[in-house]
């Protein structure tokens, strides 16, 4: 039988997790709920329903796990613990700082209902921070570095567009190189935040704008851009459309670390991605871990997990004896 997943909205995110379910044959899509008029959501999955967000209670037996595809600003912190109190859930909340006090709302909601909450999962925070925790784990003595990109940040990228004469934006972030190279040289560096990554910009903006002011106001915006060197490119919607409209990330999580009695040897873990549409890629990582939320489920688990808390295995459609076979 297969796992019945449904959706909370239907942007990128839920179309990358969509993607994700057609190419696992133990995963079914079965609804897709939305805020919206449901008549004017069409979703790629032939027969499944578009349900309004009003409906879902009814669903409570027929969806093994509910996907949360909202932002972490303000839907998620509200939706996660909501529906935990109806389904096994699994959203990609990725305001690191708030990330304890979001757990303990969701893992009081879910132990409530009898149910599982997997928060958090996607590759930053998800992939990377497992890798980060292992890391961490076995070289004890060292230190961990995280780089961005290249890629779109879509925060960014919006962050622009809300200027005043821009009709639309894309910034990417750009691992410096150099600061790459001393990490990987086992240097043990210390970084500003201007020497560990660039911000590129291509902008269109409306006909007769002030570009002196646009380029003023994004490489000043305190936060986004300010702490960082930032190059700003006014382009035409042509070129927007034909060289800028995919979702491409990535980065690097390394550790650098030492061993030996006299911390004589260096080593160097790394673990890199690189990302042509990085809402598929975040959907495959949900669609696996919505995986293990039943399977956690069914074996009697309920409350909130992380990433930190869930064995690899359960991620898995192939049995323990296959992968033992063949990946081990």
């Amino acid at each position: 039988m297969s796992i019945r997943i449904a959706l909370m909205g239907y942007g990128n995110l839920s179309r990358g997790v969509e993607s994700a379910i057609n190419q696992n044959e133990d995963l079914e899509l079965v609804a897709v709920f939305t805020r919206r008029n449901p008549e004017g959501v069409k979703v790629r999955t032939a027969g499944v329903p578009v349900v309004s967000a009003d409906e879902i209670e009814a669903w409570k037996d027929k969806v093994d796990v509910l996907v949360l595809g909202g932002g972490s600003a303000t839907d998620l912190p509200v939706q996660t613990p909501k529906y935990a109190s109806m389904f096994n859930v699994v959203d990609s909340f990725d305001t690191h700082a708030k990330i304890p006090e979001h757990f303990n709302n969701v893992d009081a909601a879910a132990k409530a209902s009898g149910k599982v909450g997997i928060i958090s999962i996607g590759w930053d925070p998800g992939m990377f921070s497992l890798l980060r925790m292992v890391s961490t784990a076995v070289l004890p003595e060292g230190n961990n570095y995280t780089f961005w990109g290249k890629g779109v940040s879509q925060g960014h990228s919006d962050a622009i567009r809300r200027i005043e004469g821009v009709l639309d934006a894309r910034q990417y972030t750009i691992p410096v190189d150099s600061a790459v190279d001393a990490v990987r040289n086992s240097e043990n560096p210390t970084f500003t935040a201007r020497q560990q990554h660039t911000r590129e910009c291509f902008v269109v903006a409306e006909e007769g704008a002030d570009l002196a002011r646009i380029e003023k106001e994004i490489v000043e915006m305190p936060n986004y851009f300010e702490p960082y060197d930032t190059t700003v490119h006014f382009i035409s919607m042509e070129e927007m459309k034909a060289n800028h409209s995919g979702l491409p990330h990535g980065g690097f999580v390394i550790r650098s670390g030492v061993t030996g009695f006299d911390k004589e040897h260096n080593h160097v873990i790394e673990y890199n991605l690189k990302l042509d549409s990085n809402p598929e890629f975040t959907g495959s990582v949900i669609a696996a871990y919505a995986r293990a939320a039943y399977r956690l489920n069914k074996e009697g688990a309920t409350g909130c997990k992380t990433i930190f808390d869930i064995p690899v295995a359960y991620l898995s459609s192939q049995s323990a004896e296959e992968l033992r076979a063949h990946l081990l």
